[in-house]
């Protein structure tokens, strides 16, 4: 049975103020825990004995088997599932010597908690494996982002770093998505490098921007057609990043 004080521990969780206080963060759901639970530490696991069945040895501090009145009364989820899980933060160090050897994400004051989960997610898609955060973006750990990060959590690195400061130093390619860049078609793209995506309202900051090397566009179809002003900024992310990969396999014909 689950306790009061263990009910009000894990709802506490929805508030960065006490993730932060405790160091962890919560993650409701079968597939989502089954993701997580081999890469982070779990401190509280509750769950129904016929998801525990489905699983091997668990590691874990404190197990607590569950019945489905104690998971609605813990649960942050308006249909909760048969499991959920507080894990500790990761402890992860960002290397920028590293960064000009693979492709990188970085988000300038992307707020919303829908969008950074996305944009985690299509980075696992394409093998970016670090995504790098403004201080004023949403935070990864915020329980509506760990469930849109599909699990891609376990795989991709999240840091939260000063922008400008980073990109001064960085001593690779910067790309940025801009209304007024280049048509990212028609541009050369290299295999290494970071990629920023701007803000849902204000787009990338101009200090930021200031710092970009190259300066990209993604232009609707047909041109010259009287279409939506831009696209959602985890779509955009999306499309840039398939492009870039593509791009691996198929380089542009200049």
């Amino acid at each position: 049975m689950l306790s009061k004080s263990r009910v009000k521990y894990i709802k506490s969780l929805e508030y960065k103020k006490y993730r932060d206080e405790h160091g962890v963060f919560l993650a409701e759901g079968n597939k989502l825990v089954s993701e997580l639970i081999d890469r982070f530490a779990c401190e509280l696991l509750v769950a129904k004995p016929s998801w525990m069945a489905t699983q091997g040895d668990l590691d874990v501090a404190e197990l607590v088997v569950a019945n489905d009145d104690d998971i609605r009364k813990a649960s942050l989820l308006k249909s909760p599932q048969d499991v959920l899980a507080v894990f500790r933060k990761p402890d992860t160090q960002l290397q920028p010597s590293e960064l000009g050897k693979t492709l990188s994400l970085a988000l300038d004051g992307v707020q919303d908690p829908g969008n950074l989960g996305t944009i985690v997610r299509i980075a696992d898609w394409f093998g970016i494996g670090q995504v790098i955060c403004s201080p004023n973006c949403a935070d990864i750990y915020n329980p509506k982002t760990v469930q849109s990060t599909m699990g891609a959590l376990a795989r991709v690195q999240m840091h939260y770093t000063d922008l400008p400061t980073l990109l001064k130093s960085a001593e690779c390619p910067v790309y940025g998505a801009l209304l007024s860049g280049n048509n990212i078609y028609s541009e050369t793209l290299e295999s290494n490098g970071i990629i920023v995506m701007g803000s849902e309202g204000q787009g990338i900051g101009n200090e930021v921007a200031a710092l970009l090397t190259h300066r990209l566009y993604i232009p609707n179809y047909p041109q010259g057609y009287e279409s939506s002003e831009s696209l959602n900024v985890a779509v955009a992310t999306s499309i840039i990043c398939a492009e870039f990969r593509r791009r691996e396999v198929q380089p542009v014909q200049v």
